[in-house]
């Protein structure tokens, strides 16, 4: 595959069962779990530090992804859904979170499980999305805490994902 690339000693480990979309790029020092998708034209450059993606996490369609030095690695976890045109930089983003689409997460900040970010939000570093909650703005504040529904929209939306992929790669 042209578009998963070594970087000095790293080469992108990604299950067998991950869909990466033939305009995508996995760089480097890359780590993708079982039934997760990377969408067209993302970038995944682990250079100067890790990424990880966890089971089941969809990075949608124009999606960039980074890491930094000085502030570390970006870790998503299993059944995240990081909507269309988002920026992760030096974050944590635990299981079953959601990114809403444009949005951009910043260095040391932690989203942890069972949040939303709404679409077009900015996340600035260090900020701490507890369990639960659902953030918005730019910059992006506490906004409401997430229903039952939504919650379960959450995993469903990381689901429909997994079907999605399976059908690509066919």
């Amino acid at each position: 595959m042209h578009n998963v690339i070594s970087y000095k000693n790293f080469f992108p480990n990604i299950d067998s069962t991950v869909f990466v979309a033939p305009t995508a790029f996995v760089i480097g020092n890359v780590y993708i779990s079982k039934d997760a998708s990377v969408w067209y034209n993302s970038v995944l450059r682990g250079d100067v530090g890790m990424i990880s993606v966890g089971e089941g996490t969809n990075i949608q369609d124009n999606t960039v992804i980074h890491v930094d030095r000085n502030y570390g690695d970006t870790q998503i976890g299993k059944m995240v859904t990081v909507g269309h045109s988002c920026i992760l930089h030096a974050c944590q983003i635990h299981d079953y979170a959601f990114v809403g689409m444009g949005s951009v997460v910043m260095d040391k900040v932690i989203m942890e499980e069972n949040t939303m970010l709404a679409s077009g939000s900015l996340v600035t570093k260090g900020k701490i999305i507890k369990s639960g909650e659902l953030w918005a703005g730019r910059p992006a504040k506490f906004f409401r805490m997430l229903s039952e529904e939504e919650i379960n929209h959450i995993k469903e939306s990381a689901s429909n994902y997994i079907q999605l992929s399976r059908d690509y790669l066919r």
